[in-house]
């Protein structure tokens, strides 16, 4: 279709969001020329000030505009029990369903050979540092029902054998190749209620 260029380019930009497609990219694109200067100035604010001040915990990885984010400064969370991820998105899920009082750790992917992703590419290394420093601690590894999930399993089974440390994974209810941040909060209840031990 020919749009205007710079309508055109709105759009362009829109679709680079994820899960958004043409037509969709036009809607919003068409919207925001409804918005006033000033709802624009802020829109744009928006992004530039997410764009410079959210970085990633010193801790957990998880996205936070502070040098450590508001789930590992809680002190009423359980931080001996730890959720393992790949990326920060799930946690949102996870906290949005409000059952999970622990705290997570975010690897930012997922071992994946085929893709020249080794351990070394992920977050893994200071999991262990926060495995050794705990007592006890459970990890929870919420990693989807895949290949490249599979070996990162095993991988941080392997690496943490040897320490004092039980890990349990999500429950099997959750569909095979699911992405977590796209279930909803009951399946995720459930999964965290059901999950099974896998090394203790």
């Amino acid at each position: 279709m020919n749009y205007p260029q710079d309508l055109e380019k709105l759009i362009n930009y829109f679709q680079k969001l994820p899960g958004i497609g043409e037509k969709s990219a036009e809607r919003l694109a068409i919207a925001t020329l409804d918005f006033s200067e000033e709802e624009i100035e802020e829109f744009s604010d928006a992004i530039k000030l997410a764009k410079k001040n959210l970085t990633r915990c010193s801790i957990c990885g998880h996205l936070t505009d502070q040098e450590i984010c508001n789930i590992c400064s809680d002190e009423n969370r359980n931080k001996n029990i730890i959720c393992v991820i790949e990326d920060y998105k799930s946690i949102f899920s996870f906290e949005k369903s409000g059952t999970f009082n622990g705290t997570y750790h975010v690897l930012n992917g997922l071992i994946s050979p085929m893709d020249d992703i080794g351990p070394e590419d992920i977050n893994l290394s200071s999991l262990v540092s926060r495995v050794e420093a705990l007592d006890r601690p459970e990890l929870i590894l919420a990693l989807k029902p895949t290949v490249e999930g599979e070996a990162t399993t095993l991988y941080i089974k392997k690496i943490l054998e040897n320490k004092k440390v039980t890990i349990s994974r999500l429950s099997y209810g959750i569909p095979i190749g699911a992405e977590i941040d796209y279930l909803d909060n009951v399946t995720l209840e459930k999964a965290l209620e059901d999950r099974k031990k896998i090394s203790e």
